[in-house]
């Protein structure tokens, strides 16, 4: 299913009424054109944006094993299980906001327990080292980002937000925005975990040599370069910013990650970027040129670089409160008071 043209119906009545409010043209800035956006979004002026569901998708790289994180890949199992038990940053943010977190193990390299809220669809254990060669088949790629699909399509949701988790992952997302924006290493790798400057380093030439390897795949087109230097998270989340956008449901991604996928689900349906909402500059050195590639402007600069969803939950009250201000505030005729000369 096509991702369906904005609204201009919509769009039109939205800025009709943003110009009759009870303020000086422009003067709630940035949120008097994200309000129409989401009414072009949505079809309607007033959007409930009740039901927020975090899509925080967990998978495995073999890129880990090149020395690109600061910390062992273990962790991505851990840090699912403390998805679990509400005890991570995400959950604690989603808590403050009302959103909902699912979890989903895309492809960690781990035998996790089976638990009510973990949905397990595992496509592989982990990808393999994109320093070698492709990290899936095209086949795996495509089968993560119909698993994306399907989360989004058992959710009861108003507005999506994306969320990930997996050491080696902002090395795996450099590559994909490398290879997809022609933007050099240096200018994208960023220091993901921590690492040190040698870490950094690694980093770099890691993603050199995957573009190298997989140069044939990559000139190939958007989903061949996602199978070559990419992850299973971010196929899933692939998926999660198609499905939405084609239901017509706005979607605030997070960060490097989040934008990675976002990228990709732009070089197949460039439609999409119409439903996105960037929740955050990430501190990760190549965002931002990732945020000009899609034509969006973050909402919050945090030097954040977490990841899990945590940016997008951050940004959901202030996208809530941009349609509040739109439906709520009265006009000047509303009002009794007297509009510019």
């Amino acid at each position: 299913m096509p991702v369906p043209p904005l609204d201009q119906k919509a769009i039109r009545v939205a800025e009709a009424r943003q110009a009759r409010l009870t303020k000086p043209a422009g003067s709630l800035g940035r949120l008097e054109e994200l309000s129409i956006r989401l009414a072009g979004m949505t079809g309607r002026l007033d959007p409930p944006l009740r039901d927020a569901v975090v899509f925080t998708l967990a998978a495995d790289h073999g890129v880990a094993a090149e020395g690109v994180s600061a910390y062992p890949r273990e962790v991505t199992a851990q840090m699912v299980l403390n998805f679990l038990r509400g005890g991570a940053a995400i959950n604690v943010l989603a808590r403050e906001v009302g959103a909902r977190v699912v979890v989903a193990d895309i492809g960690v390299d781990a035998d996790l327990p089976a638990h009510p809220d973990l949905h397990a669809v595992k496509v592989r254990r982990g990808t393999d080292s994109i320093t070698h060669g492709p990290a899936m088949s095209l086949s795996e790629a495509e089968q993560a980002i119909d698993v994306g699909r399907v989360l989004v399509r058992g959710e009861r949701l108003d507005i999506a937000l994306t969320g990930d988790m997996g050491i080696g992952n902002t090395t795996a997302s450099a590559a994909v925005i490398c290879a997809l924006t022609g933007l050099d290493p240096r200018s994208v790798v960023g220091r993901g975990t921590g690492v040190d400057d040698a870490g950094l380093e690694r980093k770099i030439d890691a993603v050199s040599r995957a573009l190298d390897v997989n140069a044939r795949s990559i000139a190939a087109g958007p989903l061949e370069t996602l199978a070559a230097v990419g992850g299973l998270e971010i196929a899933g989340l692939t998926g999660v910013i198609l499905e939405s956008a084609e239901r017509r449901k706005p979607v605030i991604i997070d960060g490097f990650i989040s934008g990675a996928a976002a990228l990709v689900a732009a070089e197949v349906e460039p439609a999409v970027t119409g439903y996105l909402v960037a929740s955050h500059r990430s501190q990760e050195r190549g965002h931002g040129e990732v945020l000009v590639r899609l034509g969006l402007r973050p909402l919050l600069d945090l030097d954040l670089r977490l990841g899990e969803g945590t940016g997008a939950a951050l940004a959901l009250p202030i996208v809530r409160a941009a349609v509040r201000l739109l439906n709520e505030m009265a006009t000047f005729d509303e009002a009794g008071v007297s509009d510019r000369a």
